[in-house]
């Protein structure tokens, strides 16, 4: 049981309505981590901005989950590794991928450069060396797509902080870092 309630989108008044209805009009459905942002509507409007914002990224679909599964990983949030697993064959990753971003794997060098550089910034808070910007960069990331790439495992750390502290119910099939 969640630490903090699920506000549910039946009950909900004000702007906590507003913006689960957005979501579920997005999304088909409304996840148990946004009903539980949703206590303060101001945190979850702040992660749907910040989410909306780097679905424009110049990243791959695919990457940005695999970016999410490693981080989720890192921080053993198997709430976000559950999500993300999920979200990530709905994307197109196949298992053996899957399992791969877990450990910042990949059989494509530009792929697992940009992993290795995520799993480096979720485990050390973003203290990163200049040699992991100079590998990330000769696996060919330009700065724009590190930039995105650094605010991907932002986004990350905030949904693994704030699941794991909540200890939100997963309603995503389990998957245990």
């Amino acid at each position: 049981m969640s630490r903090l309630p699920a506000v549910s989108p039946e009950s909900a008044t004000g702007k906590a309505k507003e913006l689960l209805d957005a979501v579920k009009h997005k999304l088909g459905l409304v996840p148990n981590m946004t009903k539980v942002m949703a206590n303060s509507p101001a945190v979850l409007d702040g992660y749907l901005a910040f989410s909306g914002a780097l679905n424009a990224s110049s990243l791959p679909v695919k990457l940005r989950e695999q970016i999410a599964i490693v981080t989720a990983q890192t921080n053993a949030c198997n709430y976000c590794l559950s999500a993300h697993t999920a979200i990530g064959k709905m994307v197109g990753l196949t298992a053996d991928e899957l399992g791969a971003s877990r450990n910042a794997g990949s059989p494509e060098a530009k792929t697992a450069a940009a992993l290795a550089f995520a799993r480096r910034l979720a485990q050390t808070g973003g203290s990163v060396t200049n040699a992991d910007f100079e590998n990330v960069r000769q696996a060919g990331w330009n700065d724009g797509a590190i930039a995105e790439i650094i605010a991907s495992v932002a986004l990350n750390l905030f949904t693994n902080i704030f699941n794991k502290s909540a200890e939100t119910e997963i309603d995503f099939p389990v998957v245990k870092a």
